[in-house]
């Protein structure tokens, strides 16, 4: 056995220490995070990391994960932020791992060298100090990382001192592992261990194996008590949904729905017509969203203004009138037949009365638009004065925004997909310069009109019924066409001839559509396909087309057995 060998296994030994270590240590600043609002490095480290890419590799690895998702058969609205956060933590357990390779391989050959063998049982000074700095070294750029990024609630010096001795005792536990499982001292050849130049490393110690099998064991246990507390925080911080949702026929405020009464029903298992906000679909350029404070928070209004505004929330509630509206609203992101897209209540105050109060200058041309979380966005205020429909929107459903969608302020603009609709909106400055949105200057679409798409949801066998001696089986989804509204949707089975669906009214001229048609049933696998023209004539884009720049266009199909 060589000593090249012999380097290698002491870093594989130290990357396997390494990952024991380092998994206990992301649960329990996972679980400071959530109970105590400390900083939680994991995810700001990987925000910090992607947001240093090329807007390429950034699009590149967001395609690609929606790739795999959908290739997989997952959906993307419901795992995509999960597979993105699994990303981050998957980076800083191998960062961790990576770290205990270096250690051990530099410090176990130093230690494996020493001729003292009495030296390999104590655990001194200088080990000590040892670990102190590989922690420090180690937890460097993590806690810069979340230190900067601002999102712990329980404040900088708190969670500055709490990631110290986390990282810290990291560092100590690793070297400590190292004079636990790296022996100390050398064996000559005639005592049968492989020399090499007349001596060799001496062989795995004899309670290295049980030595690991504890830490192991200590990882695991902290992590399944970490899950255990995560489920408990998940059932006391869940809010309502679910399928009592989905058959709600009312607002959070208690407004009827405007088509309570039509006549075509939703198929079964097409997708909720109102979509609980539990289930709303959820985008941010973070791992986790920004938390801003609501009572301290205000908006401002500034620039080419003749009265600056520095609006709170509550006087944006009480001094606009109140505007509700439901909305549909989708992410350019999504591929056809996308997950990424929902409808609820939207309501807020009207921006043309905010920018009233505050007096626009002549000459001025955009609205410059930031976010807590760093996001930027530009609007045209030709679309604006054009467009009064537009909303600064502090409730969904109801109730104040969530605070993964927009808490206490984010903007709604037609016909625009989410890219274009800033949320933890930090002020709005009136100007007469164009500043390229933050995913404008990445490589999407700088206007990101909303594409006409129809969506193939269920094709209920389980509800086929007798009608005039025919079998009938209800096909269904949905149709969108931003503020243009649908005329009509068709549909077609293996290729035939496409045949003309009901539409159920929407719940507003800028919500989807659900659409219905019942097939006469054959027996077989067979494919539907969907397709839909807008309120204006356009018929949807049948040619595929990526989601990059401006939105994906194309056929969606569901293969079903009958």
């Amino acid at each position: 056995m060589d000593r090249r060998l012999r380097f290698g296994r002491l870093a594989l030994l130290g990357a396997l220490v390494g990952l024991l270590w380092t998994v206990p240590l992301v649960v329990v600043l996972w679980l400071g995070d959530r109970v105590a609002g400390l900083s939680f490095p994991p995810f700001d480290l990987f925000d910090r990391v992607t947001g240093a890419l090329p807007g390429a590799v950034v699009t590149f690895g967001i395609d690609s994960m929606i790739s795999l998702l959908r290739g997989i058969g997952l959906n993307v609205a419901d795992t995509a932020k999960l597979a993105e956060r699994s990303m981050a933590i998957g980076q800083f357990v191998v960062g961790g791992a990576v770290v205990g390779a270096l250690v051990f391989a530099f410090f176990g050959r130093r230690l494996a060298r020493q001729r003292d063998a009495s030296a390999g049982g104590s655990w001194g000074g200088p080990w000590i100090v040892v670990g102190l700095v590989v922690g420090a070294l180690a937890g460097l750029a993590p806690t810069w990382a979340s230190l900067t990024a601002g999102g712990a609630t329980a404040g900088p010096w708190l969670s500055g001192l709490w990631l110290a001795v986390l990282f810290l005792d990291w560092g100590m536990a690793l070297t400590w592992s190292v004079r636990r499982t790296v022996p100390s001292g050398v064996a000559t050849a005639t005592e049968g261990v492989g020399a090499v130049g007349g001596e060799e490393l001496v062989a795995v110690p004899i309670d290295r194996r049980r030595f690991l099998v504890r830490v192991g064991a200590l990882s695991a246990s902290v992590t399944v008590a970490g899950a255990a507390v995560a489920t408990l925080l998940a059932r006391t911080t869940r809010s309502g949904g679910g399928a009592a949702a989905v058959r709600r026929t009312e607002t959070g405020k208690g407004t009827p729905f405007p088509n309570l009464g039509d006549p075509v029903k939703p198929a079964p298992g097409t997708r909720p017509e109102y979509t609980p906000v539990a289930d709303h679909y959820e985008v941010y350029i973070h791992a986790q969203p920004p938390t801003v404070d609501g009572a301290t928070w205000v908006l401002p209004v500034t620039g080419m203004v003749e009265r600056p505004l520095r609006l709170t929330l509550d006087e944006i509630r009480s001094r606009y009138a109140v505007h509700d509206r439901f909305n549909t609203i989708s992410c350019i992101s999504g591929r056809v037949g996308t997950s990424l897209i929902s409808t609820t209540q939207w309501t807020g105050a009207l921006l043309t009365d905010v920018l009233d109060d505050a007096g626009v200058q002549d000459g001025a041309t955009y609205l410059n638009i930031t976010s807590a979380d760093g996001y930027h966005e530009t609007v045209p205020l030709d679309l604006v004065r054009e467009d009064g429909r537009l909303l600064l929107c502090y409730e969904w459903d109801g109730s104040p925004l969530p605070v993964g969608h927009g808490f206490p302020l984010r903007i709604w603009i037609p016909n625009r997909y989410g890219m274009k609709q800033p949320k933890w909106i930090t002020g709005i400055e009136v100007t007469d310069q164009y500043h390229a949105g933050y995913w404008v200057e990445r490589g999407w679409d700088r206007y990101a009109l909303v594409k006409e798409t129809s969506v193939v949801d269920t094709v209920a066998v389980d509800a086929a019924y007798r009608d005039g001696g025919r079998t009938l089986v209800p096909v269904g989804g949905i149709a969108w066409a931003g503020d243009r509204g649908i005329s009509k949707v068709e549909v077609r089975v293996d290729g035939g001839a496409w045949q003309a669906a009901r539409l159920r009214a929407p719940l507003s001229d800028t919500t989807w559509v659900i659409w219905r048609y019942d097939w006469p049933m054959e027996g077989g696998e067979h494919r539907f396909e969907v397709r839909c023209v807008d309120g204006s004539g356009k018929p949807q884009i049948e040619e595929t087309h990526g989601n990059r720049p401006s939105g994906a266009t194309g056929i969606d199909e569901l293969t079903a057995k009958v």
